[in-house]
């Protein structure tokens, strides 16, 4: 039997439907960040042909990945305690910067402990496929657009479970309702969703809970280190932290480093700590990432600088891209989504944005989005400046006028509310 050719036609499907992916080579460097360099195909660093390009969808929203305190942290652990962590905690015990890190996220959200697992994907598989099955008869009950991660850790928990419409309050009490109050009920949603930029009601969600009996999970991954007074997220901004009873968050995004967690009652956090196999059987975290998430979380406790800029320079996009009668799709967060609306198009648009323009933009597709809402991602950071915003103006004109794309995103999507995410990254 031939198995190459399965395989091979698997990718040929994802070719044919425009959703193969291409991954540029690029280098970052630290200190001109948003700056890389390109390596397009046949170029390298000894035979030439780079070129110096400027990254709009970076996910390392606040540039902690290049701030100083994290490098030094980082660099100085690199040297006392290796590069590798040396095993799964459970053999090589906790290594101490891993402890530290744990004790600064329990404290960020106001939790009596804190978990720290490989990545964000990994965190909420763990977490939601242990803390469901646990509890007896469990109903979970989710928001249609929970991230891709957040499904698995449902399906990995065996449990029932219910959908509810996106943000919509008087569905997830009708659901509530109907579980009646005998049965444990576990809500797990998003405080705020990455590929449309809106947020979640997340006062409303803990009345609800407390009215119903149900216990909250929420993911802050896009939220974490650059919302609430010290970033602890919308639940810190939101006043209601304390109503929450089990926060996910990311070091991979605001606080520009590598992992993900959760916070919790130290009870909860026990739990997932001796139940879940993709935490006992996980290597762990380097002490020098650690250590570089540490001096992120701290920096960002203490200071509102990055997150103040940020959202400045948030706002100019936004409105520069909106004079330039671009169709960006209207939200309260720092997510700039611009629509498309077609999968080919999505993709010679952010080809040509590169080769013509030296804007590095990653194409939106399906399965993260659904079909027909294709969109360009746009993520400002405080580092770029009022001249990357008019350079990124200028390329995006110049490629909608060759491409004859939409001048406005459809009325139903300019307030984010339209339930596109499928497996949003």
């Amino acid at each position: 039997m031939n198995y190459r050719r399965f395989f091979g036609d698997a990718i040929g499907r994802l070719r044919n439907e425009r959703r193969y992916r291409v991954f540029a080579d690029l280098e970052r460097d630290a200190r001109r960040f948003p700056h890389a360099t390109w390596y397009p195909e046949g170029a390298s660093s000894t035979t030439g042909g780079a070129r110096d390009i400027v990254i709009w969808c970076s996910n390392d929203y606040l540039a902690m990945g290049q701030h100083p305190a994290v490098v030094a942290a980082t660099t100085a652990a690199v040297q006392q305690f290796g590069a590798g962590a040396g095993g799964t905690r459970n053999i090589s015990g906790n290594n101490h910067p891993l402890v530290r890190l744990e004790q600064e996220l329990a404290d960020l959200h106001g939790k009596e402990a804190a978990l720290a697992f490989t990545s964000g994907w990994i965190s909420n598989l763990a977490a939601i496929g242990t803390i469901a099955p646990l509890l007896p008869n469990c109903l979970i009950i989710s928001d249609a657009l929970n991230h891709n991660s957040m499904i698995e850790g449902v399906k990995r928990s065996g449990c029932e479970k219910q959908i509810f419409h996106h943000n919509d309050m008087s569905h997830l009490e009708e659901v509530l309702d109907a579980a009646g109050p005998a049965r444990a009920k576990l809500i797990v949603f998003e405080s705020l969703y990455s590929m449309d930029g809106d947020i979640a009601p997340v006062g409303r969600i803990a009345e609800l809970a407390k009215k119903y009996g149900a216990m909250t999970y929420v993911d802050e991954v896009h939220a974490v280190g650059l919302y609430g007074a010290h970033g602890g997220g919308i639940c810190e901004r939101e006043g209601v932290m304390d109503q929450i009873d089990v926060i996910e968050g990311t070091l991979a995004k605001g606080f520009g480093t590598l992992g993900g967690y959760i916070a919790a009652d130290e009870i909860i956090i026990d739990a997932v700590r001796s139940y879940a196999p993709s935490f006992i059987f996980t290597t762990a975290l380097p002490p020098a990432v650690a250590a570089g998430a540490h001096a992120a979380v701290r920096h960002l406790k203490a200071s509102g600088e990055e997150r103040q800029r940020h959202q400045r320079q948030v706002a100019l996009t936004k409105a520069a891209l909106t004079a330039a009668n671009l169709p960006v799709m209207d939200n309260p967060s720092h997510i700039v989504p611009v629509f498309v609306g077609d999968a080919e198009l999505c993709k010679t648009a952010c080809d040509m944005l590169l080769e013509r323009h030296n804007i590095y933009i990653q194409p939106i597709n399906y399965p993260t989005v659904a079909r027909g809402t294709e969109r360009l991602r746009i993520t400002p950071t405080p580092l770029h400046t009022e001249a990357h915003i008019a350079q990124l103006v200028e390329a995006m004109r110049d490629i909608w006028q060759r491409l004859g794309l939409p001048g406005k995103a459809p009325r139903h999507m300019t307030a984010a509310g339209i339930g596109t995410a499928v497996a949003a990254e």
